[in-house]
């Protein structure tokens, strides 16, 4: 395999070639920095995070790859993923990771000691997950809280501290991500029931859209509660209007539970989640 092949697999082993995870991530980190800082967050801070985003993310995906990587031939959409194909071995892999995950914590060592114990739960937390497919039917919960955990990381970084109101955005973010994840795992279903893969697409069966759709509804209240704990004004709301049309028109795309229209339902929350940060970075531009 020549550099710019090897190159490429790597690539695609990070996820780059697919930044919606990444979007996904993010859209929630820039919320809590915004309302923790109420306004333009601290530009080093601002930097540090969003690097730090990306590199997470990337290690997510390898270590998510590492733990599937005997089960992902199985699946139509994962059976030509690096690790599964050979173009990446298990050594270099797993080097990878080490590598983010170092960079990771060297820009974490720039901020100050809460936020420093809080990234050592993070990596933790993100080791953890792809595991959890395997022991549990819930692991779309554990992974809306490794997706939240950037938020009260970005609360410590601005604030030195963790505030009542950075929880309600956390757990906005974890309904939120529970409902966009299992719209994700209903692509997978049949295969993860042949392979033995757990997810909440399976648990729920046949009320699958129902669940999701409280779990949209309550990510909708706890947005709600993290805005009013933030005296947020009319702009915020218009973006949580938004945020109810979007999850109503996923509730049209997944009701004849296709594969297509599923994945595309997973797709359209990175809409939801740019609207929702930026009617919150507007709303503090009108009331500056």
């Amino acid at each position: 395999m020549g550099v710019k092949q090897k190159l490429h697999a790597y690539a695609r082993l990070m996820r780059i070639d697919r930044p919606i995870g990444t979007l996904l991530l993010l859209w929630p980190c820039l919320m809590a920095l915004f309302l923790a800082a109420k306004g333009m967050p601290d530009i080093k801070v601002l930097v540090i995070f969003i690097f730090g985003v990306v590199i997470m993310r990337a290690c997510g995906c390898i270590i998510n790859d590492f733990a599937d990587r005997k089960l992902d031939a199985h699946v139509e959409r994962t059976k030509s993923r690096p690790l599964v194909s050979g173009e990446i071995t298990v050594k270099q892999a797993l080097s990878l990771f080490v590598v983010l995950a170092l960079v990771a914590f060297s820009l974490v060592l720039l901020l100050n000691p809460l936020v420093v114990q809080l990234s050592v739960v993070g990596i933790i937390l993100t080791i953890m997950y792809p595991f959890m497919k395997r022991v549990t039917n819930m692991p779309q919960m554990f992974l809306g809280v490794v997706w939240s955990w950037s938020i009260p990381m970005a609360y410590a970084a601005q604030l030195g501290t963790v505030p009542v109101e950075a929880w309600w955005l956390f757990m906005a973010n974890w309904c939120w991500t529970v409902a966009y994840d299992t719209m994700y795992a209903m692509v997978d279903r049949d295969d993860d029931l042949k392979v033995g893969i757990k997810s909440t697409a399976i648990l729920f069966g046949r009320f699958d859209r129902q669940w999701i759709a409280a779990f949209q509804i309550a990510a909708l209240c706890c947005f709600i509660m993290a805005g009013l704990s933030a005296d947020r004004g009319m702009v915020y709301a218009l973006g949580i209007i938004t945020f109810v049309g979007f999850s109503s028109y996923q509730q049209t795309l997944i009701y004849g539970r296709e594969r297509a229209t599923c994945f595309k339902a997973f797709l359209n929350n990175n809409w939801a989640g740019m609207i929702l940060f930026t009617t919150l970075a507007m709303d503090f531009l009108v009331k500056a």
